[in-house]
């Protein structure tokens, strides 16, 4: 590209079946920071998104401790679907948190009710993390976040 180039990064997206059930998983049970929440309605959302029939999008965006933010997005007034996949189908994808005491927050997460796609706490052999240890687990929508302790 000539003209145009990439100089940063603003947030990433997840979209969620219920907004209020994902803000108690992302921040009252992560310790997530609420940074914001409204509604989109307005033309030039429905502009970006090409999806008709659609009424509204309540979005709220949350912040990792360290500065990432993450915009939860619920549509409103069309039908929606579980797009829930194999974390090696394409098209999908995972946010890795950096954690502290990984095996103790591992079981307190389970204890918790939350999903885990791994059994067990996989301490990593071979790579760029060798000796560090991680965990896949599922937000309340099936979406995948991977627990990696340095």
């Amino acid at each position: 590209m000539d003209k145009g180039k990439v100089v940063g990064f603003i947030h990433s997206g997840i979209t969620v079946k219920n907004l209020e059930r994902a803000l108690d998983f992302y921040v009252n049970i992560l310790g997530f920071e609420l940074l914001s929440t409204q509604v989109a309605n307005s033309d030039y959302i429905f502009d970006i998104v090409e999806i008709p029939g659609l009424k509204e999008i309540n979005i709220a965006f949350v912040q990792i401790p360290g500065g990432h933010v993450i915009e939860l997005l619920e549509y409103v007034g069309i039908d929606t679907y579980s797009g829930s996949s194999r974390s090696c189908d394409y098209g999908t994808g995972h946010i890795c948190l950096l954690v502290e005491n990984l095996e103790e927050m591992f079981s307190e997460l389970k204890a918790k009710g939350v999903q885990f796609k791994s059994k067990k706490v996989a301490h990593i052999t071979v790579g760029a993390n060798t000796g560090s240890k991680a965990v896949y687990m599922l937000d309340p929508d099936g979406y995948i976040l991977e627990l990696m302790e340095k």
